[in-house]
């Protein structure tokens, strides 16, 4: 896992390897420090001599310089390289999620990948800069103190061997009881995350149905099991403290006693006494910074599992290898098509024996009731979802045979939600083609019925949205998302209900620019308004995932009762209701 982990450091591995060197040579200086005291109090206070002290003082204040200045270079090398580390995973993360598929996304859930590139990763990094720095230095002061205490008296060295295995064993304890409590904190935090993000996005939703409290609850419990899952970590660890503070206790008294009784005996010069005592003192403090590092890697550990479990994760859809892809003609084929979700506790198919021939430059229309299937259906042709049984062809190539930028270069789609991005109009709308002229952005607006507003504003196409596209009504929104997949000029274009914010005259606009402009464009819109799709060349009804009936608004209406029944419902509520 180290090695591994190492590997992510590429571009920052002058810096890794610069900060152990400088933290070694820093540790030197310092554990100099104390053997030039004890020359200053044996052969300068004790003797009354001053060129001892004043030489050995001369020495201390370079040595002390030099460490202050190669422990800053330290620092600023480790921190250099954990933070390189910390990119390198984000990096790596987010192009594994960007091939991600939509059932990948589902396994994972977005709150979980947010809280894994960025707290999880934020532990890795803390973790490295500890090891780089922290660790290494308490490592060589532990094995340089033990070094010199022994060679100055190895009968104190003793006290040390007393206390080190009382001190390995707690360290050993904690770090098995935290383990699974680390990971619980994680998962908690996902769950922090889960109900902040899902809040945020349905602020609307809360505030219209008078649910403040009912969420404000909800995050509290979420609040409350992360807070509980950190503390019963953190206490844990703190639980070492006393452990700790009584061996340093003890071994300070031990020592004194000791090597009191040898400098009485003669056995032990006082500065060395003092020397002796400043190193086991070191060797303890460098105990309890080795098991923090410890810790801290043990807390890493399951940061760590959880990064490779997204960057080693297959993602379920991948591109085909044909080498000859047939022309864009906007066909498309549904051949015994059955579908279902793979996400937990879903058995059943939502999607039946599926069969459907849409030929090039129609206008097709896909009704039905809510959860028959619809937007699972146009969701296959993109391959967002691979099919169970069955096949799903583009222009008479199987879609799993594309690779998926051909595939999808070829598939203009408005989604249900809309979304729009931070940026300005003009920007959202290159997404469907970053080398759209003026001309064809100006066209694609008007085609859109988006034209109009867009030049109301001060800026026009430069107007900046905010994230989301929040300062423009739902049915500019949805609109502008129509001009973006316009502006691709694509051979197939798919609306998933992506008309219902505007109104019937606008709609009907917006369809008429499709018959005049896109006449070589397959489009297919999911439609809740049947009189908003009369005139398409082919309606197809769905009814519990499988093909209820296909053909014109007649002849639905003379040999359909599900459409039939649907159509008379909306005439009755008014329409717009259905």
């Amino acid at each position: 896992m180290l090695r591994r982990i190492a590997s992510y450091l590429k571009g920052y591995e002058k810096y890794a390897a610069a900060s152990p060197l400088l933290v070694i040579l820093e540790t030197s200086c310092e554990l100099a420090i104390p053997l030039l005291m004890a020359q200053i109090i044996n052969q300068g206070i004790l003797k009354e001599d001053m060129a001892p002290i004043l030489k050995a003082g001369g020495l201390m204040v370079l040595v002390a310089v030099i460490a202050t200045f190669t422990g800053g270079l330290a620092a600023k090398c480790a921190t250099s390289a954990a933070q390189g580390l910390g990119a390198n995973l984000r990096s790596a993360e987010f192009e594994k999620i960007s091939s991600f598929s939509f059932a990948d996304i589902d396994r994972f859930s977005s709150s979980s990948l947010i809280t894994r590139m960025t707290n999880d990763v934020t532990n890795i990094q803390n973790t490295a800069m500890i090891c780089l720095r922290i660790l290494i230095r308490a490592a060589t002061m532990l094995v340089a103190s033990v070094a010199l205490t022994l060679a100055i008296s190895p009968k104190l060295a003793l006290v040390v061997l007393v206390i080190l295995p009382i001190m390995t064993a707690a360290l050993l304890a904690l770090m098995k009881v935290c383990m699974p409590l680390f990971e619980k904190m994680q998962k908690a935090l996902d769950h922090l995350n889960e109900t902040v993000q899902e809040n945020l996005i349905a602020v609307r939703v809360v505030k219209s149905y008078v649910r403040e409290d009912r969420e404000r609850a909800k995050f509290m419990d979420a609040n409350n099991g992360f807070t509980d899952a950190g503390l019963r970590a953190i206490l844990r660890m703190v639980a070492m403290q006393p452990v700790m503070m009584i061996c340093m206790a003890a071994a300070t008294v031990l020592t004194l006693y000791f090597g009191g009784n040898m400098v009485l005996g003669l056995e032990l010069d006082v500065g060395y006494l003092q020397t002796v005592l400043g190193y086991i003192m070191q060797i303890l403090m460098s105990i309890m910074f080795v098991g923090m590092a410890v810790l801290q890697y043990t807390r890493a550990q399951a940061s760590i599992r959880r990064v490779f479990e997204v960057i080693d994760a297959q993602p379920a859809i991948t591109g085909g290898g044909a080498d000859r892809l047939p022309a864009p003609r906007g066909r498309v084929e549904f051949q015994d098509v059955s579908f279902r979700y793979q996400t937990e506790g879903a058995g059943e198919d939502v999607l039946r024996n599926v069969t459907l021939d849409i030929k090039p430059g129609e206008f097709v229309a896909i009704v039905g009731g809510t959860g028959t299937g619809k937007s699972s259906l146009v969701n296959l042709i993109p391959r967002f979802y691979d099919v169970h049984k069955g096949r799903v062809l583009v222009d008479g190539l199987d879609v799993r045979d594309y690779p998926l930028d051909q595939l999808r270069s070829r598939i203009g789609m408005v989604l249900q939600n809309n979304v729009l991005f931070s940026g300005t109009i003009r920007e959202n709308l290159l997404w469907g083609n970053e080398n759209a002229t003026e001309e064809e952005l100006v066209q694609a607006a008007k085609d859109a019925q988006a034209y109009d507003f867009i030049m109301s504003f001060p800026d026009g196409f430069d107007t900046n949205l905010d994230q989301g596209g929040v300062n423009v009504s739902g049915g500019q929104k949805q609109r502008l998302c129509i001009a973006r997949a316009m502006v691709r000029k694509p051979a197939v274009l798919i609306l998933d209900d992506s008309t219902s914010a505007v109104d019937s005259a606008t709609e009907g606009k917006i369809r008429e620019s499709f018959r005049e402009n896109l006449k070589d464009t397959t489009v297919i819109i999911i439609a809740q308004r049947i009189s908003s799709v009369q005139q398409a060349d082919k309606i197809v009804v769905l009814d519990e995932g499988a093909v209820a009936g296909v053909g014109t608004h007649d002849q639905l209406m003379a040999s359909n009762e599900i459409y039939k029944e649907i159509y008379d419902s909306q005439q009755e509520g008014g329409e717009g209701n259905g």
